[in-house]
């Protein structure tokens, strides 16, 4: 039996990277997952998939995020397939293509619907799903505390905002036994960081950031948030986790 056994989860994002990796382990944990996709079904069919195969069981369900309607959407979705909900994890995000000189209105925008203000509605409208004593965990990022990469600064804002709605939101369901936390990952090898594979000087130079002198993997993030959705995690919430591996040191 798994800790998470007779739990059910959703993670937002989950067809690849850091959110695949967080639905993997929290359903080697024992929790049915709900893995979520904006527009590649086949990934997120894989992730299902992986889960299978080791024995937990998944379901995948599809809705874009930062667009009119979608936390109904997404919510009547899981509705077919679920009742209750235990753990919420708040990972899917995107970056800036465009470094701040040249960023257009529209692509602000963009990034803000989709990393805070999705999140945001997700939880209002699915706040009377998710049972007391449930775990919601935000995935933010360690450059909403330090200025490294100063060119993305939009995606820094937009996971700051996440970060004070993990305060704030812990306190209004604290009454519920629910705990809010934000995980803030650092440099974390996948797809969209591919180009680090081939790049040896580029890759040195972003292990360096860490103290520990390596680039993340995403196991290292989903164990830190499976933590968070355990019982072990029961007293801690309202909190910044930072799972930079020290690069904020």
């Amino acid at each position: 039996m798994g800790v998470l056994t007779g739990k059910t989860a959703l993670v937002t994002g989950a067809s690849r990277g850091i959110g695949r990796g967080i639905a993997e382990r929290l359903g080697r944990d024992g929790a049915r997952v709900a893995v979520h996709y904006g527009t590649n079904e086949a990934a997120a069919k894989e992730t299902v998939a992986a889960i299978e195969a080791v024995g937990g069981e998944a379901f995948a369900i599809g809705q874009e995020l930062g667009v009119p309607g979608d936390a109904e959407a997404l919510w009547a979705a899981f509705d077919a397939r679920a009742e209750g909900l235990d753990i919420l994890v708040n990972n899917a995000g995107i970056g800036a293509s465009s470094p701040f000189a040249s960023i257009e209105e529209a692509e602000y925008d963009r990034i803000f619907a989709v990393n805070a203000k999705a999140p945001f509605f997700l939880v209002r409208s699915g706040a009377e799903r998710l049972r007391d004593g449930g775990r919601i965990v935000n995935v933010s990022t360690g450059l909403s505390r330090t200025a490294l990469m100063p060119d993305l600064i939009a995606y820094s804002m937009s996971k700051a905002a996440l970060d004070v709605f993990t305060r704030d939101l812990s306190k209004l369901l604290g009454p519920r036994g629910i705990t809010v936390n934000s995980v803030a990952p650092g440099v974390v090898a996948t797809d969209n960081t591919a180009w680090l594979e081939g790049d040896e000087e580029a890759r040195a130079r972003a292990a360096a950031y860490s103290a520990l002198g390596r680039v993340g993997s995403t196991a290292d993030i989903a164990d830190v948030v499976a933590f968070l959705a355990s019982d072990d995690a029961r007293w801690v919430t309202g909190s910044w986790i930072d799972a930079t591996g020290g690069s904020l040191t």
